[in-house]
């Protein structure tokens, strides 16, 4: 499936491959085996039905469907309601998960995707489903990549939205999200829906001018004129994604070297040599991923901590310590001290310890 087929997406383009389908399509039991998120928007609902078709050509079981009534407006109930209409018109079943209690005041965005991802991660655990379809396209993958270049994000942070990509909140290890529709734009999407005789839902959100996401969409079209159209976008996220890859591959072969499991303790042994005489792009990355595995952070840490402590690390040393990401990382001392070469700790940090304090110190 190819962005420039024209502006109606066939039916029978659904019964491509793809892992991530064949690997839902493949469980057993006898419950739903794949499910779909489907917000009542344009892009989710194109999703809903092109599975649909994929599990009639492929006579496997029709994927369950999922949308999240996340209450934070006066139509949100009624939304669901229509995406439930929706879904049983073609034939799915459907469940609806409402988000209770108090809403934030700020970062309402943020806090409802962790809401929405929390919920049907819960449902999906419970009944025994690893993948989650979810309707990201062309046009979100260039609005991330430029949303994120706003901020500064670094390679990892530019690099594609994954095909297939682990759970985006904790606690669901087993988890991941497939997202078939990486290769389509919106238009050609609400042209299928339109041949469809479909309906869809316009959030009101998308036009409000307070999220960041908003004014980078509305700034497309002017990128557009310069050259910089969704698809020449999506293209340089690609690129970077392969450099991330490569990245990767090195960035464990250091790893390997670099560090050696305590015996009698949580954390690891680390020799700074190792990361300090690898490229320091590698070098940042390796001293995350470690950071990242001994704090239990989903995230890696802010850029500029991470580079104040890798200089540490390289450089002048860190004295009695430091604390960053959940992490206390200082000099080995007593029976450690006989691993010569793995001159530090990186052990978690006292839970007395604050996030603020940490970042403060590295």
């Amino acid at each position: 499936m190819a962005a420039h087929e024209g502006p109606v997406v066939r039916e029978h383009r659904a019964g491509e491959r793809s892992e991530a389908v064949d690997r839902a399509t493949k469980q057993k039991g006898d419950g739903p085996l794949w499910a779909v998120a489907v917000s009542g928007g344009g892009d989710s609902l194109a999703l809903m039905h092109l599975l649909r078709a994929f599990a009639r050509a492929s006579k496997a079981k029709p994927p369950v469907v999922l949308t999240v009534d996340h209450g934070l407006r006066k139509s949100s109930a009624a939304d669901a309601k229509n995406v439930e209409r929706w879904a049983k018109q073609a034939g799915l079943t459907v469940h609806v998960l409402a988000w209770r209690g108090t809403k934030p005041k700020s970062g309402i965005e943020a806090a409802a995707r962790e809401a929405r991802y929390r919920l049907m991660g819960a449902w999906l655990t419970k009944h025994k489903i690893g993948t989650l379809f979810v309707g990201h396209t062309l046009d979100d993958q260039a609005e991330t990549f430029l949303l994120r270049l706003a901020r500064g994000s670094g390679l990892d942070g530019l690099a594609a939205m994954r095909v297939r990509a682990p759970w985006p909140c904790s606690g669901f290890p087993g988890l991941t999200l497939a997202r078939p529709l990486l290769g389509f734009g919106r238009e050609a999407l609400r042209a299928y829906l339109g041949a469809l005789g479909q309906d869809w839902l316009d959030d009101p959100m998308n036009d409000d001018d307070a999220f960041d996401r908003v004014k980078i969409r509305k700034a497309r079209a002017a990128l557009a004129q310069a050259g910089l159209s969704a698809a020449r976008i999506a293209a340089a996220a690609t690129h970077l994604a392969r450099a991330r890859e490569s990245l990767e591959i090195v960035t464990e072969a250091v790893l390997v070297r670099a560090l050696r499991r305590r015996e009698d303790a949580p954390g690891v042994l680390l020799d700074p040599a190792v990361l300090a005489a690898a490229p320091r792009e590698v070098g940042l990355r390796a001293l995350a991923s470690v950071l990242m595995a001994v704090g239990e952070q989903r995230y890696r840490p802010r850029f500029e901590a991470l580079e104040r402590l890798f200089d540490r690390l390289a450089g002048e040393g860190l004295g009695r310590g430091a604390t960053l990401h959940g992490c206390h990382i200082r000099p080995t001392s007593g029976p450690e001290k006989d691993f010569a070469l793995f001159s530090l700790v990186v052990a978690p940090e006292s839970p007395r310890k604050t996030a603020s304090s940490a970042i403060g110190r590295a």
